[in-house]
């Protein structure tokens, strides 16, 4: 089988390229020149641990030369700072919290590169993604193909990729999703895989140095502006930096002083440029509106309540809800409430292990 492998020059991909070798498929190796940010720090801006760094670059180079396989560095910085940067920025100007790993396995991952992959004349492309695909027959004989958490809890990164459709699933390979990290660094070993001591894996969003968003935002929205922080019976308790700065849920780094009993951040008001905050527990919400619902491989019927497993964010925990699913959008009710719920993320929906489809978060209800 003829193969594209999506290379980023770590550790997973590498594996990746090696375990597919061995089983004797025609292999490609392609590695995307994303979008990095040209006003950070010079300094910054060499930090090996973040994607594309010539780093990088020659890892994946020479993993593909160990096994004899062509390598072609694909240049996708226009593409990925239309579909995914601008976005990002757009969604922190409108007060939401934006997940912009989502958009990139939908436009750039499983968009233009999986178009490459068949350009090519590749029958299924690769990834190092911490997912599953299973195929069942249905009974007039179709295939249906399912989305399921890696065997990794740690490493599942399913949540990121909600939005792929039975097309894509088809044309994809998740050899990684059933194994564990601790597997894929004892096949390193067996592969020769290069690898420093100091070795560290990629971490926190690509397209800046810095480990939060914030120096970013600074440096592409001028008009941030200071605001009041208040409770939500309207009393000031303090001042904020700037909306784009804190996301709901938030306890630290709210430079609030003072205070004997903790607060989160229970909603942004981008009308008044405010920051409110609640007491732990009285911040949670039981209800949200979600738009933009993909479903993966089945679907409610319209209006029908169905219960389901649900998750806020990539790091929240599953929780136990019901879906009132009408068209393309839906309100979702949890059985206990939840911290967290932000517009601009995602709700992912799930039965189980698989993963069901999910939406955009529109705003909390109550």
């Amino acid at each position: 089988m003829k193969i594209l492998v999506a290379m980023s020059g770590g550790v997973d991909s590498s594996v990746l390229a090696h375990m597919l070798h061995e089983q004797e498929h025609e292999l490609v190796g392609v590695m995307m020149k994303l979008w990095t940010d040209p006003l950070a720090p010079v300094v910054q801006r060499a930090i090996p641990t973040k994607c594309c760094s010539v780093e990088h670059i020659q890892r994946a180079r020479s993993v593909c030369d160990t096994l004899g396989i062509p390598f072609y560095v694909l240049n996708m910085e226009e593409e990925f700072k239309t579909k995914v940067v601008d976005p990002f920025l757009d969604a922190h100007k409108k007060g939401e919290t934006p997940n912009p790993c989502i958009a990139c396995n939908r436009t750039i991952k499983f968009g233009t590169l999986l178009e490459k992959a068949k350009e090519l004349g590749c029958e299924k492309l690769a990834t190092g993604h911490y997912a599953r695909i299973a195929t069942e027959i249905e009974s007039n004989g179709t295939q249906r193909h399912l989305l399921l958490e890696g065997a990794d809890a740690e490493k599942d990164q399913s949540y990121y990729l909600y939005e792929l459709t039975q097309e894509k699933l088809s044309s994809i390979l998740l050899p990684l999703g059933g194994m564990r990290k601790e597997e894929i660094f004892e096949m390193a070993k067996k592969y020769n895989v290069p690898m420093t001591a100091q070795y560290r894996e990629s971490q926190d969003l690509c397209f800046f140095p810095e480990k939060d968003p914030n120096a970013f935002l600074r440096r592409y929205i001028q008009d941030i502006q200071p605001g009041d922080i208040r409770t939500e019976d309207d009393k000031k308790v303090g001042t904020h930096k700037g909306l784009p700065f804190y996301t709901i849920g938030q306890r630290k780094g709210l430079g609030i002083g003072g205070l004997i009993i903790p607060l989160h951040v229970s909603r942004k008001d981008s009308q008044t440029n405010t920051v409110y905050v609640a007491e732990n527990g009285k911040d949670m919400k039981k209800s949200l509106t979600a738009d933009n619902i993909h479903w993966i491989s089945w679907s409610p019927r319209e209006s029908q309540e169905v219960e389901l497993l649900a998750r806020v964010s990539s790091l929240g925990s599953k929780r136990k809800g019901t879906l009132k699913y009408s068209g393309n959008t839906g309100i979702f009710t949890f059985v206990t409430p939840v911290r967290g719920i932000a517009s601009g993320q995602a709700i992912v929906l799930y039965k189980g292990q698989e993963i069901l489809g999910g939406g955009r978060i529109a705003s909390a209800i109550h």
